[in-house]
Formats: C-alpha cells, sequence, structure tokens
C-alpha cells in the first residue's frame, strides 16, 4: 500500500458524470437539465434540481462532476455550514444574481447538500429562503437530500426531482478492484464482494476498503470479516417483514436496529393496516394493536419504560401473526395522517394555548382549565362587538388571537377595527391609572398614618366630583414675600417662596366604589 493517508472517498471521486456508476438514467436527466442553461440561452422553468436518493450512492459526486463538465464554477453548503435565511441570502443569492470572471453570461452552480436537514433555529428560515432564490435567480441549483420528502410542499413543487438509486454489488466491487490496482495493494475478490454486498453504499465501501488495506499489502476475507458494519433497518422494509414476513422473531429483531421507539412505530402500524389486512385478520390485527397501545398507555402514566418490550411484542409479533390470508401485490406504505393534521394545525395549536395562558393568568386559573372551561365561553362573547373590545384590552390580545377567537382571518376588517379601539381602551386606562396615582400624593398624611383605604376613597371622590369642583379644591399655594440679605450685609429686591396647604379632610362616604374585575364586561 502507498504510504498516503488521504481520504479514498475524496482521492478517487469522479470528475466527470461519465464516471458516475450505476445510475446512467439519473446522470442522463442531470445533463438534459444542464443543456438548458446552454451559453445564450435563457434560463427553462425549473432552475433548481434535487438529486435524492440513499447515502453513498453518487448524488454529491454527480452534482461537482456536472460543473466539470459544464465549466461552471460552484459554490457549495453543507450541513456543517449555517442555513438559515439571512446567510442563504447573503452566499447563495449574492452568488446566484452575481457575473462569473466570463462575464455575465458565465454560470455559476450553487450546490446546497443535506437540504432535507434544514431544522431548528439554526436554520430557521432557510427553506423560505432558497425558495425565494430559486425565483429570483437565472443560475442553475443543485439540491442534494435522502428523503425527498422532508421538504416542505411549495419546495418540492419549484424543483425538478431526479432519484439516485442503490448501486449493484457487482458495480461496487468493479470500482474496488480499480482502486486496489491503483493502491498497489492486492485484494481476494471474494473479500471485495463481501464488502460491497453488506454495505450497498459505495462511500461506505471504499472506507471499508480502505480500513482494512490500512498498513498492508493484501486485504483477505478474514480482515473484512473482522470489520463487519451495522447497517441500519430501513421503515419501510420492518413494515414489510411486520406485515406479510413468516418470521415474527425477525421482524422483531428488526425493529430493534431501526431508529424509532414504539411509540412512533404503532403509528406507521395503525395507518397500513387496513391496506394490508382484511376481514377476520384486520379485527385480530387491531386487537393486538390495542393491547399494545394499553401498555404505552401504563407508560406515559407510570414513567416505568420497560414496559416497551411488551407493547413492541404486541404492535410487531401479535400484528404478525393475526394473518391467516396472503394476498399478493404491491402496497405503499404512508406516514401517519395525524402527524400531518398535527402539522397543519400546529399555527392554531399555539394560538389557542397563548390565549389560554392570557385567560389563565387573568382569572387565576391553570392553562388546562381555562383552553377547556373559559376559551369556549370567550369565544361566545366575542359575538357582541363591545364585550369583544373589552376583552381583547383586558387580556391584551393581539390581532392573531383577536382573529382566533372570532373565527376570522387577520387581514379581516372587523379584526383591525377591533385591535384598534382595545389598543385605544388600553391606552384609555393607562392615564386613568396614571392620574389617579398622581392624586394619591395629596393624600400623604392619609398613607403615613396608616389609613391607605381613607386615601384611596378620598382620590375617588376627588376622581367624580366637576371639573369646577375639582379645582376648588386643589392645594392651594400661597406665595410668601421674604427678603435676601447680599453679600455686602444690604437688602435686595424680595423673592416669593411657595408654601403648599394640604386640602382639609372631607366626611367619609357611605358607599364603596367596587373594583372591576373581567368579568364586569
Amino acid at each position: 500500500m502507498s504510504p498516503d493517508y488521504l481520504d479514498w472517498t475524496e482521492k478517487y471521486r469522479p470528475e466527470t458524470l461519465s464516471d458516475i456508476v450505476g445510475n446512467d438514467a439519473a446522470v442522463k436527466a442531470l445533463k438534459g437539465w444542464a443543456a438548458a442553461f446552454g451559453e445564450g440561452k435563457r434560463a427553462p422553468e425549473k432552475r433548481a434540481v434535487i438529486l435524492y436518493g440513499g447515502p453513498g450512492v453518487g448524488k454529491t459526486s454527480a452534482a461537482l462532476a456536472l460543473a466539470h463538465d459544464m465549466g461552471w464554477e460552484h459554490i457549495e453548503m453543507n450541513a456543517s455550514d449555517q442555513r438559515n435565511k439571512d446567510v442563504i441570502r447573503q452566499i447563495a443569492g449574492s452568488a446566484a444574481k452575481a457575473g462569473t470572471f466570463e462575464g455575465t453570461g458565465g454560470r455559476r452552480l450553487i450546490v446546497l447538500d443535506e437540504a432535507d436537514n434544514l431544522s431548528g433555529t439554526y436554520d430557521r428560515g432557510g427553506e423560505g429562503a432558497i425558495l425565494s432564490v430559486i425565483k429570483e435567480t437565472d443560475q442553475p441549483i443543485v439540491l442534494i437530500a435522502n428523503d425527498l420528502y422532508a421538504l416542505s410542499k411549495p419546495l418540492r413543487d419549484a424543483l425538478l426531482p431526479i432519484q439516485f438509486r442503490s448501486i449493484l454489488s457487482t458495480s461496487i466491487a468493479k470500482v474496488l478492484r480499480r482502486i486496489c490496482a491503483a493502491e498497489d495493494v492486492r485484494c481476494d475478490p471474494e473479500a471485495l464482494m463481501k464488502i460491497a454486498e453488506r454495505t450497498k453504499d459505495l462511500r461506505s465501501a471504499i472506507n471499508d476498503l480502505q480500513a482494512a488495506a490500512e498498513g498492508k499489502e493484501e486485504v483477505t476475507v478474514a480482515d473484512v470479516t473482522t470489520g463487519e458494519r451495522d447497517v441500519p433497518e430501513t421503515l419501510f422494509r420492518v413494515m414489510g417483514l411486520i406485515f406479510r414476513g413468516k418470521d415474527m422473531r425477525e421482524a422483531l429483531n428488526a425493529t430493534y436496529d431501526l431508529d424509532e421507539n414504539p411509540e412512533d412505530l404503532i403509528g406507521w402500524v395503525d395507518e397500513n393496516l387496513p391496506r394490508e389486512y382484511a376481514e377476520g385478520d384486520l379485527e385480530r390485527g387491531f386487537e393486538a394493536l390495542a393491547k399494545a397501545d394499553t401498555y404505552l398507555g401504563r407508560v406515559r402514566r407510570r414513567m416505568d419504560y420497560g414496559l416497551w418490550r411488551y407493547a413492541g411484542f404486541m404492535e410487531v409479533c401479535g400484528v404478525n401473526r393475526a394473518r391467516r390470508r396472503r394476498f399478493a401485490g404491491y402496497v405503499r406504505y404512508n406516514p401517519p395522517t395525524y402527524w400531518q393534521k398535527l402539522g397543519r394545525t400546529k399555527s392554531a395549536r399555539t394560538l389557542r394555548d397563548s390565549i389560554a395562558a392570557k385567560i389563565g393568568r387573568a382569572c387565576h386559573v391553570s392553562k388546562r382549565e381555562a383552553r377547556s372551561a373559559y376559551l369556549p365561553l370567550i369565544q361566545f362573547l366575542f359575538r357582541r362587538e363591545d364585550l369583544a373590545i373589552k376583552l381583547s384590552a383586558e387580556l391584551r390580545l393581539a390581532e392573531d388571537e383577536i382573529a382566533f377567537l372570532l373565527g376570522a382571518k387577520k387581514a379581516a376588517k372587523k379584526v383591525g377595527e377591533i385591535y384598534e379601539r382595545s389598543a385605544k381602551l388600553i391606552e384609555t386606562h393607562m392615564e386613568e391609572e396614571i392620574d389617579a396615582f398622581a392624586r394619591f400624593g395629596k393624600y400623604r398624611g392619609e398613607f403615613e398614618r396608616g389609613e391607605p383605604e381613607k386615601a384611596l376613597e378620598r382620590a375617588v371622590r376627588e376622581e367624580e366630583k366637576p371639573p369646577s369642583e375639582q379645582s376648588a379644591k386643589l392645594p392651594a399655594v400661597a406665595k410668601k414675600r421674604g427678603r435676601r440679605r447680599s453679600r455686602d450685609g444690604g437688602e435686595e429686591s424680595p423673592a416669593p417662596v411657595e408654601t403648599t396647604a394640604l386640602p382639609e379632610e372631607t366626611p367619609e362616604p357611605d358607599d364603596k366604589k367596587r373594583q372591576r374585575s373581567l368579568f364586569d364586561y
């Protein structure tokens, strides 16, 4: 083996599209799309393409080889880079609008790898920024993803999808044989085939070969066997083993290698069970699934995750043994529909919880009780516009929250009017509160003597009096004349001195003003 420590996957990465192995149809489609960006031509309707498929099938290599064959510059962004809205607009947006060294007629290829991993706050707004760049640019854009349906539907509709399929083991073995010859390493053909069969992934196969050949001049079957690779199970294969497999133990063991817990797996089984089973088989299958759900409920209540084993056994082995008849034909497995419903109603549920939290703070109840008992009452009261204005002001509701309670759109005219009038009402209340607290200063004596109730009542009575009487009761300001002596001992002109006299106490009224609450509206 040559003393070269370079990663073989990069060292032997294909430079041209003709070197891509095992996906001739995908390569042909990619060439046809790129030809539409020829010199002097207008950009095609689909300015962006997405290469999707499993890992290690040549998606990234094909994108880079395309830039080489077409003579394009390229900019690559992958999952290690921050890819939020601002970064994508700064890098990809400017790259899409700027020209190249060949002038404005040149092309620059934008490659966004692992596009299905745009998630969380780190990449917030990334998908929307990509979509806007695609609509505005005349430059070719290539997105790369393992799962096409992990992208949002608007983004998928703007892309031309090209699928890269798994590479045959024989084709992988041929590539490994060429690498062995280039590295001057003798390899047993059986060992190369064993690597190719256990990976189904060209990149992983090259990495396994490099690991086995490290520091050696020959690779044997024994060297390959000691380095077995754990190949993760796919959800669709596990579904096939559950519904159509003959060995329930094999299906159960496959779920252990699956990156799904019983809580998620039961949704998949429940969704696809009617597609596979019928009549008595379907009844027995749902009975086993109901028992699995019982165990999952106990897990949630008791926080005893040891019961997961029983839930997993019933939802896999119980469903597998419920089948008595075999049906031929292809069945497409779909994800749980309630996941889609939760996704569509996420914004509405967030608004509902926000309103419930505000009601709970105002009424001193939990958010759960406010959501179940108080929220329907508030929605009923919102049918009257005057009550809607007062409640919006009391709860400090935003426009979208008002729209939710009215069952209308945020842009509706009625929503805007209620929001504006509630804002004016809030402002009026704040001015009244400020004015009331300002008047408390006149009755500081009562507070100092430990009689705050009297001071409050006097302030309230003062509020209710006509303006003419209020002005008569305001603190009198008398100006007294005084003399100041100059520095040389003589007298200067008199200077006014202001003194403040507190108003006389008025008798306490019999009735007391009651403080308003939420339900007075």
